[in-house]
C-alpha cells in the first residue's frame, strides 16, 4: 500500500455491498491513511482443543482459565515415560512459531518492532510471556512439539492422543472430526496471561492491481468473492471463518459452541501484522526461539542474537 501497488477500492463500494456487515477489525488490517486498499476474505483465530476423555481421567471437569492453571493442568495430563525416555502424552502441544505466540509477549505490554519498524522485541516485557512455554517445555517437561512425538502437526499429535492440550485455529476442526472421528474433544478461549485475555488473529485480502488494465471486471470478481452470495460458497467448510457478520450467522457458526471461542477471541486478538518487514522477524525470531526452547541458549541471549540479525537484514533492504 505505501508503495503504491495496490489500487483504493473506496470508489468502487456501494451502500448495496453493504460495507457495515464486515467484521471491524478485519476492515481495519486492511486500510490506509484512511483508504480500503483489501476486503478481508475471511479469518481466524486461536483457541485451545483439550481431549475430554483424557480430562476426565485426571479428574478435570473444567478447561483451565489462565496460564498458571494451564501449567497445572499440564502437569497433571502429562503420562509417564517411555522406554526411549519420551513421555506417553504430553499436557500441551505447541508450535514454536512467532505467528501463534505474539500475543503472549503483548500480555505485559510487549511489542514485536519499534516506530521506525524495526525488531524491538528483545526486551523484559516480551520475556515474560514466551518464559512459561520455555519452562514447560524445559523444566516440568509436559510441553512438545510435533517433530517430538514424530507428528507434523499440533492437530496431529493431539488427534493421535500425544498431546492433551493444543492451540490451535478452527482450521482443526473439520480435520479432526474427519481424521480422527473417534477423539472426544471440546475448545474454550485460551486461558489468560497477566490476567488478559489474548490470542491471535489470522486474515487474508482480495485486493486489486493499481496498474490493472481490467478495474471494472477486477471488481465484479472481487466484490462476488467478498460478497454474501460468494462468501456462502466456500465458507461452508468451517476451515476458517467468514469476514461476513451476516454469513457467520447464516451458516451456524455463531451458536456451535465448537466455533464459539473462536468468535470471542476476534474481539481482543492480536492481528499478524507488523509492517513490510515481518518476514525478516519472523525468520530469525522463529530460529533463535527454537533454540532457547531446546535449551541450547537462554531465552534472552536467543531474543537478543534474533532481534540483532532481524534488524541488520532491515538495515541491509533499506540502502
Amino acid at each position: 500500500m505505501s508503495h503504491e501497488v495496490l489500487e483504493p477500492l473506496d470508489n468502487y463500494i456501494t451502500d448495496e455491498f453493504d460495507l457495515a456487515d464486515f467484521q471491524p477489525f478485519l476492515l481495519k488490517a486492511f486500510k490506509y491513511k484512511g483508504k480500503i486498499y483489501g476486503l478481508p476474505k475471511d479469518f481466524s483465530t486461536l483457541a485451545l482443543f483439550y481431549n475430554r476423555k483424557f480430562f476426565s481421567e485426571v479428574n478435570l471437569s473444567a478447561p483451565p482459565k489462565n496460564w498458571q492453571q494451564m501449567r497445572e493442568y499440564a502437569r497433571r495430563l502429562t503420562s509417564d515415560y517411555n522406554g526411549d525416555g519420551r513421555k506417553e502424552r504430553y499436557g500441551l502441544g505447541i508450535t514454536s512459531e512467532l505467528a501463534r505466540h505474539y500475543f503472549l509477549m503483548k500480555a505485559f505490554g510487549g511489542q514485536l518492532i519499534n516506530r521506525q519498524g524495526y525488531a524491538n522485541f528483545a526486551t523484559k516485557k516480551n520475556l515474560k510471556g514466551l518464559q512459561y512455554l520455555v519452562k514447560m517445555y524445559q523444566k516440568d517437561k509436559t510441553v512438545a512439539q510435533p517433530s517430538d512425538v514424530g507428528a507434523s502437526s499440533d492437530s496431529e499429535m493431539f488427534g493421535q492422543g500425544k498431546a492433551a492440550m493444543v492451540i490451535e485455529g478452527p482450521w482443526s476442526i473439520p480435520y479432526l472430526k474427519e481424521t480422527f472421528p473417534k477423539i472426544e474433544f471440546a475448545t474454550t478461549e485460551v486461558p489468560t496471561m497477566n490476567r488478559k485475555k489474548g490470542t491471535m488473529s489470522y486474515t487474508a485480502a482480495y485486493v486489486m492491481n493499481q496498474k490493472s488494465k481490467h478495474k471494472e471486471a477486477a471488481w465484479t470478481l472481487i466484490s462476488y468473492l467478498s460478497g454474501k452470495e460468494g462468501m456462502k460458497a466456500w465458507a461452508k467448510g468451517g476451515a476458517v471463518l467468514p469476514s461476513r457478520k451476516s454469513v457467520l450467522a447464516e451458516l451456524g457458526y455463531v451458536d456451535n459452541p465448537l466455533y464459539a471461542p473462536f468468535l470471542k477471541g476476534a474481539t481482543y486478538a492480536t492481528i499478524w501484522q507488523a509492517g513490510i518487514n515481518l518476514p525478516a522477524i519472523k525468520t530469525h525470531f522463529n530460529n533463535q526461539f527454537l533454540s532457547a526452547l531446546l535449551g541450547e541458549e537462554s531465552l534472552k541471549k536467543a531474543l537478543q542474537k534474533a532481534q540483532q540479525a532481524a534488524n541488520k537484514e532491515i538495515k541491509a533492504a533499506d540502502y
